[in-house]
């Protein structure tokens, strides 16, 4: 994982190991859009943040980047490895971007940047696992060349009560090529 867990940077994106001097500017950018934690599975938002914070450093099998938009070097998000496996498979999610930055093309960035990265490091696969509620992220995920795998239904649980279906979607390196 250690080789996953790099700053990764083009034009405005900057992808940066998550650290503690990231925590408060991160909660900030969160605060920014208090509708979307619905979606989630958990909540970044007030109490809640903290919580998610220590439950992600439990966490073992993730490489956690906090985003950041280059030209200010401001906090934007977050963004995650997740379960990079032996058999050359990792999951790039639990991304959150601020509202300031979607729309832009940051995401389009922040992702072929991920996906460039595990591909170089011997992945052959990446998956990409969306609530069927976040059209925005499915869409973007297809967009990026990833195809619809199935969903699961009824899998998960999310911090609001919600049992939530999950999109998977499948990116393998022959098919990668932006």
């Amino acid at each position: 994982m250690a080789e996953l867990s790099v700053t990764l940077e083009q034009g405005p994106v900057r992808l940066e190991p998550l650290a503690e001097q990231h925590l408060e500017p991160l909660r900030a950018a969160c605060a920014e859009d208090q509708d979307i934690w619905d979606i989630y599975p958990v909540s970044m938002l007030d109490e809640n943040f903290d919580k998610a914070i220590e439950a992600f450093h439990d966490t073992t099998n993730w490489v956690r980047f906090a985003v950041i938009k280059g030209e200010t070097g401001t906090v934007v998000g977050m963004t995650n490895f997740i379960n990079p496996d032996p058999f050359g498979v990792v999951e790039i999610g639990g991304t959150y971007i601020a509202p300031s930055v979607r729309g832009s093309g940051f995401n389009d960035i922040m992702k072929k940047l991920m996906i460039d990265h595990a591909f170089e490091n011997g992945f052959t696969r990446i998956e990409f696992r969306v609530d069927t509620r976040n059209k925005r992220s499915m869409a973007a995920v297809l967009k990026l060349g990833a195809m619809h795998e199935g969903t699961l239904r009824k899998n998960r649980i999310t911090w609001t009560g919600y049992v939530r279906d999950t999109a998977i979607f499948g990116l393998l390196k022959e098919d990668w090529g932006p």
